[in-house]
């Protein structure tokens, strides 16, 4: 992305897999050659794109330079980079549990201070947070955002409020958006996952039987885990709603892309059809033992997402954005999984609804789900860019 320091320019580098800690600005000279890191240019194509632009031979130390930095941090494909990602994986693997990756960042790190910014975000301060569902009656789902709680937090908290205490004992399955996963993969986990208020228990009895009767969509201590925010942010909530010890089963889904970009259900792949099959059947098995949370945002709009306009929430082109939006939550509410995806599919999705993986695995596995709108938003994730989501809840039809 473009370096967020004036005094800095030029183009800013991190790995969002977390592979690397490095984080590097590459100056805008030097950014102009980093195409040459394709797979197919040499070091000599590097050389003579460093003479045009310097207008000097002498690039010798300046290849060198480059080349070893981005080595060095981890950023070109070779031994370097491949030892860091074995050793991110192994320790992901070998780890007795899943430690939070976004404490200090999305939410506090410190218990008391968390708890006091959760009870801020879950309190119904008029029309601040969001509505209420008409009842808890039949209740056996809700969508909450992933987006930034600090920016999210009305959402949430409008989806997190219809809890209640009876809801404490069930398995609560987890399907958050897997942004770095592999597409048509579902990555589970049989990792504890500890936050600042404590520790949230894996239901490892039915994670070995969706993990067995999974195939091979099934991506086991997928290392995604490790540092998506999509499901250690309803974990917290979680816990703030319903103790710290909530007993979880977590899926990151991945995207639907053979579905998107070739046509067809996702379901027309055979992988995909036999997990969303054995999700349905955990359903119809487990019934009320089961308490289904969505982890997903929706629309994602501007510069940010490589859109050529800036986007403002709530005006312009955004308010076409919620209207669409509305649209497609219609037909989740109403638990038509091939009328939402007949949606999300036109041109390859371009409100970029990073969330639909996981609202079409649920209306799968619940096909008879009824859903209610409770709160809907656009945030300025930055001035040029619009993320949109909601809070839903979802009942069983009478």
């Amino acid at each position: 992305m473009p370096s967020p320091w004036p005094e800095h320019p030029g183009v800013f580098l991190r790995d969002p897999y977390h592979f690397s800690d490095a984080m590097l600005v590459i100056p805008p000279l030097l950014a102009e050659c980093l195409d040459c890191f394709d797979g197919l240019q040499t070091e000599l194509d590097l050389r003579s794109r460093l003479v045009r632009l310097t207008n000097t031979l002498e690039v010798g130390d300046i290849v060198r330079q480059l080349v070893d930095t981005l080595s060095g941090a981890g950023f070109l494909e070779d031994e370097t980079f491949a030892a860091m990602r074995e050793q991110r994986v192994r320790e992901f693997a070998e780890a007795p549990v899943r430690l939070p990756a976004h404490a200090g960042a999305g939410y506090p790190a410190e218990t008391e201070p968390l708890s006091d910014t959760m009870a801020r975000y879950m309190s119904a301060d008029g029309e601040s947070a969001g509505g209420e569902p008409r009842n808890a009656d039949g209740l056996f789902a809700i969508a909450a955002p992933h987006v930034s709680p600090e920016g999210g937090w009305r959402s949430y908290g409008a989806a997190y409020r219809a809890l209640r205490a009876e809801h404490r004992e069930r398995t609560f399955v987890v399907l958050g958006t897997s942004h770095y996963g592999d597409p048509e993969t579902f990555g589970l986990t049989r990792k504890p996952f500890v936050t600042p208020l404590g520790q949230a228990e894996p239901d490892l009895r039915l994670i070995d039987w969706l993990a067995q009767r999974g195939g091979a969509a099934v991506s086991m201590e997928d290392y995604c885990h490790s540092f998506e925010h999509t499901i250690e942010f309803q974990v917290v909530f979680l816990q703030h709603a319903l103790g710290p010890n909530v007993r979880i089963l977590p899926i990151l889904c991945g995207s639907f892309a053979r579905s998107l970009y070739h046509g067809g259900l996702p379901e027309d792949d055979d992988r995909v059809k036999r997990f969303l099959e054995a999700l349905g059947e955990l359903r119809e098995r487990e019934g009320d033992r089961l308490f289904w949370v969505l982890g997903v945002d929706m629309a994602h709009m501007g510069a940010r997402y490589g859109d050529p306009f800036t986007a403002e929430s709530g005006r312009g082109l955004m308010e076409d954005v919620a209207s669409q939006d509305r649209s497609r939550m219609d037909s989740i509410a109403a638990g038509d999984a091939r009328a939402f995806w007949d949606q999300v599919t036109p041109s390859h999705d371009p409100l970029k609804w990073c969330g639909s993986s996981p609202f079409y695995s649920f209306l799968k596995a619940a096909p008879r789900a009824k859903g209610e709108l409770l709160h809907y938003e656009q945030w300025n994730i930055d001035p040029q860019s619009v993320v949109s989501f909601a809070g839903m809840a979802f009942r069983k039809a009478d």
